[in-house]
């Protein structure tokens, strides 16, 4: 999973959203691959000064396990207002 956000308010979102999140997808099976700030835009119109987040996944499954799981759609709305994002999941050869 891939995720480029616009973060207003960097220590409300990793206080919050970001603490929560990451108990959820070690809960889930996933892994961080990257967490980061300062995304540098080389093309396109979006995204220039985002944060990035790489997780990998065991499959797809667990992936949607994640994101489609009450406990996730609780923890979702500690970004709203927060952070503006960008989410693509990408399922490797």
């Amino acid at each position: 999973m891939i995720v480029l956000a616009k973060i207003a308010d960097r220590e409300a979102f990793l206080g919050g959203y970001g603490k929560a999140a990451a108990a959820l997808i070690e809960q889930h099976g996933g892994r961080y691959l990257l967490r980061g700030p300062g995304v540098r835009l080389l093309e396109g119109d979006w995204g220039d000064g985002s944060s990035a987040v790489i997780s990998e996944w065991p499959d797809m499954t667990a992936l949607r396990a994640f994101w489609d799981s009450p406990e996730y759609a609780e923890v979702k709305k500690l970004r709203q207002g927060v952070a503006d994002c960008r989410v693509w999941a990408v399922e490797a050869p």
